[in-house]
């Protein structure tokens, strides 16, 4: 088996080491590359008013070297605590945006999933995901695994997947998808949310390459009469006991529909299970 390439961004807030926490027990019978990330950019600049030419290097390494000593405390926490012969942890400290670092990690290590914690430092109650997570889950070409705050560990024994089948998965995600689920022999509900119940060509060879895909897990695929999407998902959640949220991101898919044309809080689904957001984007 390849090893799994995971990026992990922190804030060092209690919500980021949370997601930590949950990724290394994730991928725990997986071989595993983690890479912890700062990026610290925004810290330097947040207090203008000390900075003029002469402080700014000074504040630039004072925040490099904090960053890189909460990094390290947290490499030895975890490999003190969750000794696993399978998984190597790598810390990366960069003066650099968030997203314009998760985009080039994404890239130079070739990285299969970005796990973050929902919520970040500012815990605004009335945001679903934190404003950096979703910046992430829009730009950078990468599925993203979001935690949400305070969510402890469960096993991903069902899983909901929601699609319209009108898109072409990437081999590369389902694989990712199907490993994950077939480690905690899971069961993964295809769950079709339309008026109507007939599937076109390109919809059947779609849901035929899933099929093909996620051979290693037990997959139900299901049809619901419904013309609200988000209220349909959120009802099967609550009713079926689903512990992961699996959509895919991209050109008219349910998911980029209320990314960009609805305010995010409509998917607030309050979502208080993991949500695994699939890109389906070229990677370079």
């Amino acid at each position: 088996m390849a090893m799994r390439k995971i990026l992990i961004p922190t804030d060092f807030s209690k919500n980021a080491m949370n997601a930590i926490q949950y990724a290394t027990e994730l991928f725990k019978y997986e071989v595993s590359e983690f890479y912890i990330m700062h990026a610290f950019q925004n810290e330097i600049y947040s207090d203008e008013v000390i900075l003029n030419r002469e402080t700014l290097d000074e504040v630039t390494n004072a925040v490099h070297k904090t960053s890189l000593s909460e990094l390290k405390k947290i490499k030895s926490s975890i490999e003190s605590d969750k000794s696993n012969p399978k998984h190597t942890f790598n810390i990366i400290s960069a003066n650099n945006l968030l997203l314009d670092e998760a985009d080039k990690i994404v890239d130079k290590h070739n990285i299969d999933v970005i796990v973050m914690g929902t919520r970040g430092k500012t815990n605004d109650k009335n945001i679903t995901f934190g404003s950096n997570t979703l910046q992430v889950l829009k730009y950078v070409q990468c599925p993203v695994l979001s935690i949400p705050q305070n969510y402890k560990y469960t096993q991903p024994k069902h899983i909901l997947f929601p699609t319209n089948y009108m898109i072409p998965y990437k081999r590369r995600e389902l694989k990712l998808l199907c490993e994950m689920a077939s480690s905690y022999r899971s069961t993964i509900d295809m769950l079709y949310i339309s008026k109507s119940s007939t599937l076109s060509r390109r919809q059947q060879e779609n849901m035929d390459f899933i099929k093909a895909e996620l051979y290693k897990t037990n997959v139900n695929f299901k049809i619901e009469s419904s013309n609200h999407i988000i209220n349909s998902i959120y009802k099967y959640i609550k009713e079926k006991d689903i512990d992961m949220l699996v959509m895919v991101n991209t050109t008219h898919s349910f998911l980029e529909n209320i990314l960009f044309q609805s305010p995010l809080d409509e998917l607030s689904l309050n979502l208080d299970i993991p949500f695994l957001s699939l890109q389906n984007l070229k990677r370079k």
